[in-house]
Order: structure tokens, then sequence, then C-alpha cells
């Protein structure tokens, strides 16, 4: 495991670290009866601190990409409907789910 899936980890940790203590001074708060305007200063550079080591990590770690091929078969129209408002492609969303409830109707 590579250093920016470390930063990431830590990263997410401090922003899970810094939504508990935001909810725990909320939680005085209500106690003491008083208004919540903002986070104290340390939570709030705890959020930048995470944010930034999350983009980092975002940034260091990308994945590898996969080339479309304009020429390819799987690139095919796979059905033309009769008003050709719509057109179906055989493309990479196809391993999503398909609910039928969502189809259009004639």
């Amino acid at each position: 495991m590579g250093i920016g899936y470390v930063v990431g980890v830590l990263g997410g940790a401090i922003l899970a670290h810094a939504a508990y203590a935001t909810i725990q001074y909320r939680a005085v708060l209500k106690i003491t009866e008083e208004e919540f305007t903002r986070p104290p200063m340390n939570v709030m550079m705890e959020l930048l601190l995470g944010l930034a080591l999350c983009m980092w990590a975002g940034l260091a770690v990308p994945a590898k990409f996969l080339s479309v091929l304009p020429h390819s078969e799987e690139n095919r129209i796979v059905s033309l409907p009769a008003n050709l408002d719509f057109m179906i492609f055989n493309h990479r969303g196809r391993a999503l789910p398909s609910d039928p409830d969502l189809k259009l109707k004639k």
C-alpha cells in the first residue's frame, strides 16, 4: 500500500474526528442552552487539514483509465427507436442495474 492511500485514510480519519467533535460541541451547547454559530477554531483547522489530505490523496492515487476505442465493435449502435429522438448505444453504463419501470412507454 502506497503513501497516497495512507494519507487518504489519515485524511478521512481526521474528517471523521472533526465531525464527531462538532457533534460533541453541539451537545455541550444544548446543555448550556447556548446558540450554535460555528464550530470551534480547532475543529475548523481539522476540517481544513483533513480536506487537504484527502484532496492530495485523490490526486496522488489515480486509477488506471481505460481508453475508449472509436472503431471498436462494442461502441456500435444497438438499436434505433422509431422516432429517432433517443439513440441507445452500447456503453460502459450498461454495467449499472436498470429499472424496467424507468423505461419510456409508447
